[in-house]
């Protein structure tokens, strides 16, 4: 009897010893955090939530028709999410990957949290969670398309779901040219898997939602109703595609597409426009043209060196110098603006800084700016 505690309270010290998974439960999601704290659980079901809410401001599917909570496995350590992920699907996945059975208990997300692909791949396996837990077999241009559609969801530090436009695929559908197909026949498509495919997914995903056509939107949360959970995909993508096409007919709606996608520009057909602009003197134009660059790339130091260049001409230095510093931060070439620093500061009336900054672009490319920045101190003293 003695020995039986003795082993039952070993049992306990396992159970509740380092390495046991801590669990986080939120109102959709149960949170397993293999070797975690429960707080790292917290904070993966507060953006999940978050993005759960975002996703079902569009489908409105009711929550009632949940069973479970939806499943999350995280993993710390990314041979143990590797291990994990092989033993289920016989590969790994990075970042992230949702798991489909045919038993909805066992359906799963599972996080390697940390990775450098999480941030890439959590959100657009997060968006698929959720739309095959109460759609197993979801039409695949709208599985494909609102999963790259919603990854532009960003969770904030301050907990807040944040979307920024991600245009990244507006490039491959541009480059099908005439052979892009109709938007009827993505609507329609039973097979995918291309690049060109998840491209074509997400313009069609776009264009429901951002071409302001508000008989669009409607035929497409109509469609959402008579998507059904036991249906195969071929016939709820048939019955969806049906009920878009009800009211406005595929020739029309086809047109409208290809013409919606003839206005969209990627990056860099915006910042031709707006250097375009720009060279033409035309400020309004080319300061509107390089904000929009900016939306698309926020990360990208070239519009913020074109709006700096149109500030300084509009002689509002303090502006133009943020701008430089943001360009410069965002890897635009050193010496390149450190001259239009120094330049702008001397405009400035600001003689010290602006000495400064002419002999970092003298000493950064020595060949191209040295005789003009040592010419341009000479003066300031």
């Amino acid at each position: 009897m003695k020995n039986f505690f003795k082993l039952l309270f070993f049992i306990m010290l396992i159970g509740y010893g380092p390495g046991r998974p801590a669990t986080a439960a939120a109102q959709h999601y149960k949170v397993i955090v293999a070797d975690g704290s429960g707080n790292e659980g917290t904070l993966i079901a507060r953006e999940l939530e978050s993005r759960f809410e975002a996703y079902n401001k569009l489908f409105r599917f009711s929550s009632a028709l949940l069973e479970n909570p939806l499943k999350v496995q995280v993993f710390l350590n990314t041979d143990s999410y590797d291990e994990y992920v092989s033993a289920h699907l016989g590969e790994t996945k990075q970042g992230a990957v949702y798991i489909h059975y045919n038993q909805k208990e066992k359906r799963e997300l599972v996080i390697n949290r940390g990775s450098a692909d999480e941030s890439k791949a959590l959100p657009y396996q997060a968006f698929i969670q959720y739309l095959r837990a109460f759609v197993p077999n979801p039409p695949l241009w709208m599985r494909e398309g609102f999963a790259i559609y919603f990854s532009a969801l960003n969770f904030s530090p301050e907990g807040e779901m944040v979307y920024e436009e991600n245009p990244a695929w507006l490039g491959t559908v541009k480059a099908l040219g005439s052979n892009a197909p109709p938007l009827e026949a993505i609507l329609r498509a039973g097979s995918g898997g291309t690049q060109s495919w998840a491209a074509l997914s997400w313009a069609a995903a776009s264009f429901f939602m951002d071409s302001g056509n508000g008989d669009y939107l409607r035929s497409l949360e109509e469609s959402f109703m008579l998507l059904s959970d036991t249906a195969t995909a071929a016939e709820n993508t048939g019955k969806t595609a049906n009920r878009i096409f009800q009211w406005s007919g595929a020739e029309t709606m086809n047109q409208d597409f290809l013409s919606w996608l003839a206005s969209r520009k990627t990056f860099a057909e915006l910042m031709e426009e707006g250097q375009r602009a720009y060279a033409g003197k035309d400020p309004s134009t080319a300061e509107l043209v390089f904000y929009r660059a900016l939306d698309q790339r926020p990360g990208h130091y070239a519009p913020y060196y074109y709006l700096g260049l149109l500030a300084y001409e509009n002689n509002e230095f303090n502006l133009a110098e943020q701008f430089y510093l943001s360009s410069r931060e965002y890897g635009a070439d050193e010496a390149l603006v450190s001259y239009a620093l120094g330049v702008n500061a001397a405009a400035a009336g600001r003689s010290k800084d602006a000495i400064d900054f002419l002999r970092q672009a003298a000493e950064a490319a020595p060949e191209k700016y040295k005789a003009k920045a040592d010419d341009l101190i000479s003066r300031l003293r």
